[in-house]
């Protein structure tokens, strides 16, 4: 028996419901490059890692994005308080851990399934902190995706990576707090936001990684030209392109429309890892992956109001 307030309405005699307009070719050409863009930018950030230490990575690549998007930090500046949540949580703390997870990886994969857990946690944190209602298929999606992530995670050789594993699902709930507390400066225009972000993060990254690690201008010295053309990517084509692109597509459609697409990022960097980095994709961790994914799908589904922020990377 199904609740009738909740029941589509029967259209009358010859007359139809009427349809949600399809995804034109420029909105799907739009969504198809920021799926490649952030799967490659996973790739980069292991690339970046693997020859410099992580936190001084995060600095660079913040670096480069402010430079790109200071001429759009200017005032009016949003609320204090939500602002300083955003760049230590979202930027500081969230950027860090991603970071710190690839340069603990030895494989890209499990880390970019288990950090799309970003999405179940939204929904839970605006439950808790906002108080919105969760849904049904939330709940049950928070379900799937966390036994696909821990099915994913016992397998032999994923299990050696449990540590980044781990930070990668911290990194993702820090990225989940910063989406609900954004939902409060809906007022700032995003690519400000973005803008803001960069500039907060930057000298934080940059004093963590003076204070916690060494070696950084020998490492800069001897790092090959693939180190500093995956930091441009990740700081003009990631922070800047993709990010443009998913403002403008949630401008003219509604988030939840737009979000679940994006979840083929993982898939992207899955690749990437196991054609040009070495990563085993034993059928454990696909089929894990498969699940956790699959979960996420549906938690997207069912919470339509959430903002397409993600990694987000």
């Amino acid at each position: 028996m199904t609740d009738a307030s909740n029941s589509p309405p029967v259209s009358p005699p010859g007359r139809t419901s009427p349809e949600v307009p399809r995804l034109a070719p420029i909105e799907i050409a739009a969504i198809v490059a920021i799926i490649l863009i952030w799967g490659i930018n996973n790739g980069a950030a292991k690339v970046a890692t693997e020859h410099l230490p992580p936190l001084l990575v995060g600095a660079l690549r913040f670096l480069i994005a402010t430079l790109c998007l200071a001429p759009f930090v200017r005032p009016p500046f949003p609320d204090w308080r939500s602002l300083l949540i955003i760049i230590l949580v979202g930027g500081a703390l969230q950027y860090g851990l991603l970071y710190v997870g690839f340069w603990l990886a030895r494989d890209i994969s499990p880390l970019t399934v288990a950090n799309q857990l970003w999405i179940p946690f939204t929904a839970l944190f605006a439950f808790l902190i906002l108080g919105e209602h969760l849904k049904r298929g939330a709940i049950i999606g928070m379900g799937v995706a966390f036994v696909g992530v821990a099915w994913m995670t016992l397998d032999a050789h994923a299990l050696q990576d449990w540590r980044a594993i781990l930070v990668g699902i911290a990194a993702g709930a820090c990225w989940a707090l910063t989406t609900v507390v954004a939902r409060r400066t809906t007022s700032v225009p995003p690519v400000k936001m973005q803008g803001l972000l960069a500039a907060g993060t930057l000298p934080l990254l940059a004093f963590g990684s003076a204070v916690f690690e060494h070696g950084q201008v020998e490492a800069m010295v001897e790092a090959p030209p693939l180190v500093w053309l995956a930091l441009l990517w990740a700081g003009v084509v990631s922070s800047v392109l993709a990010t443009t692109l998913m403002f403008w597509l949630v401008q003219r459609r509604e988030a939840g429309r737009v979000t679940p697409y994006l979840l083929a990022t993982p898939v992207v960097s899955m690749f990437i890892g196991w054609m040009w980095m070495g990563d085993i994709l034993t059928p454990q961790i696909l089929t894990g992956s498969a699940i956790a994914l699959s979960g996420v799908v549906v938690v997207a589904l069912a919470e339509r109001g959430l903002r397409a922020a993600g990694p987000k990377s």
